[in-house]
């Protein structure tokens, strides 16, 4: 059996550099070099191999091992779940109930700087909270092009207006096992949450209105940029404190849907604001019926992932469940057994494949469901949005089965590891950086969950080691790593794919990375901050 090496030169900073340097050469080939995103990944995985092989000693074939899993995980349940979440989006569009749709948020308002409050931070966190996987950001960023917004920008405003929801999303998944790992109560983290998290989420609304229209777009629409922030920040603080973190971005979401629609019928900005000065397009009206009819696909979309989400669904396929051979578990050669941490425990490494309670599939059931209720759809309008969908994401699913493929060679040689283990090592400073390990973890991983998973061990290990509370740490993990998600690359690649850009995922992270880097800072501050200050 291979045991990893964090430190294999024998200088722990060293060797944490060494083992970035594939991440640094994929931000340097789409920032500097300005390359597509599936060449930038390729090459580099070719540094990451050569990293892992070279430096870290690790095994070809655990190598390989680390590559297929990668890989499979990509398609299952990653890609499964994107499809699934873009075909239902098309259908929809296909089916001419998209007309209605924008034609109700048009209702609301034409300015497009309300608009973006209602469908990327309000309608994306609830989709957050039913969903995640990158589902929100894919149909919000596909809704805002279809009301007129440019697509690199429509996919910036859904990547930051993300992080205000995807701590907590799906059905609060990652504080759960945040709170599993560190060996702390849930809802203990989720007030935690609160206090290092909830400063930032108020602000996001703001700084969407910013992004957009500068800040005399910010003087003329703050009642209900305000609004927005107190409902939104005020239910999910709520939610967080007194019931924990299911219902967080659902509760929240809705909150400000429902606030939104109420205000616009009193108040709307007296500019009406959009990209390049088009003209609004007319407004049309629509019965109540027709809208509720025409929004379906989304709550049918709601109640299949709320069902799959329940405890009592969940605990069918457990390991003394009734349909728990549902669940295939399948070995990874060159891993699993043959692989164990610096700490001599092997690591767990099987890849699950599970075809009925795969959130990719109760987004199926909701894609058929609407499809039999749609009586204008045809087959051929079934079976062909499937095919132009599989067409256009194409790229983007290879730029995230690339990424995968990296993240998890890096994490199995121990470079990730390696990375977390160096910033640890500061001491007293290290709530400065407990955010940037869980930043770090989400651009490797793509996934909150697996941030928790990968770094929270460390921080636990660290914060016992500091006097600091555990639960700020994995907070701060988790805090640090929503902020990532505006520029993962698994982030990035289904926004381009959603907009439309394929090939140019260089241009939406130019766009984004800083904002990104931006409110880790404000994390970081706010995290050392309340270490000294409150939880010390």
């Amino acid at each position: 059996m291979w045991t990893q090496n964090i430190d294999p030169v024998s200088n722990l900073g060293l060797s944490a550099l060494v083992a970035a340097i594939p991440v640094l050469v994929f931000l340097l080939c789409l920032v500097v070099f300005k390359l597509k995103g599936i060449l930038a990944a390729a090459i580099a995985v070719v540094a990451e191999v050569a990293v892992a092989a070279l430096v870290f000693g690790m095994p070809a074939t655990a190598i390989g091992g680390s590559a297929l899993i990668g890989l499979l995980t990509s398609i299952w349940p990653i890609a499964y779940i994107i499809v699934m979440a873009v075909w239902l989006y098309r259908l929809a569009v296909a089916s001419g109930r998209f007309d209605i749709i924008r034609a109700s948020i048009s209702g609301i308002s034409t300015d497009q700087r309300i608009q973006v409050l209602l469908i990327s931070f309000a309608f994306g966190a609830f989709l957050e909270g039913a969903a995640g996987f990158g589902v929100p950001i894919a149909i919000c960023a596909a809704l805002l092009v279809q009301l007129g917004f440019r697509p690199v920008k429509a996919a910036m405003l859904s990547l930051v207006a993300n992080v205000a929801a995807g701590a907590y999303g799906a059905i609060g998944i990652p504080v759960i096992v945040g709170a599993q790992v560190a060996g702390v109560d849930v809802s203990e983290l989720s007030q935690t949450m609160v206090l290092l998290l909830q400063p930032l989420t108020f602000l996001v609304p703001f700084l969407l209105v910013v992004i957009l229209d500068g800040w005399r777009g910010l003087r003329e629409t703050w009642p209900a940029t305000l609004l927005v922030s107190v409902v939104f920040s005020g239910v999910q603080a709520s939610v967080l404190w007194f019931l924990g973190p299911e219902l967080a971005d659902l509760g929240s979401g809705l909150a400000a849907m429902v606030a939104l629609f109420v205000f616009g019928r009193v108040w709307q900005p007296k500019r009406i604001f959009r990209e390049g000065g088009v003209e609004a397009p007319p407004v049309e009206r629509h019965s109540f019926r027709e809208v509720a009819v025409a929004w379906s696909p989304f709550y049918i979309l709601t109640a299949f992932i709320l069902v799959w989400s329940v405890p009592w669904f969940k605990q069918l396929f457990a390991a003394e469940g009734p349909l728990a051979a549902a669940v295939i578990k399948v070995p990874i050669p060159g891993l699993t057994g043959e692989v164990a941490t610096a700490g001599g425990d092997a690591v767990a490494t099987t890849w699950d494949f599970t075809p009925l309670n795969a959130t990719g599939t109760a987004i199926l059931l909701a894609v058929i469901v609407s499809f039999l209720t749609t009586p204008r759809l045809k087959a051929a309008d079934f079976w062909g949005q499937l095919g132009s969908t599989l067409r256009d994401l194409s790229q983007a699913l290879l730029l995230i089965a690339a990424i995968l493929v990296l993240a998890n060679i890096a994490n199995y040689s121990g470079g990730s590891a390696s990375i977390g283990s160096a910033l640890a090592a500061v001491g007293p400073l290290f709530p400065l950086f407990a955010p940037i390990i869980g930043w770090i973890g989400v651009f490797l991983t793509g996934s909150v969950v697996n941030n928790n998973t990968l770094f929270g061990p460390l921080q636990v290990a660290t914060a016992q080691r500091i006097g600091v509370q555990s639960d700020l740490l994995i907070a701060a993990n988790t805090a640090g790593g929503t902020t990532a998600k505006v520029i993962s690359p698994q982030s990035i690649a289904i926004a381009a794919g959603a907009v439309g850009l394929s090939g140019r995922e260089s241009e939406i992270l130019r766009a984004s990375i800083g904002y990104s880097l931006g409110m880790l800072a404000f994390i970081c501050v706010w995290s050392f901050a309340l270490s000294n200050l409150f939880l010390g």
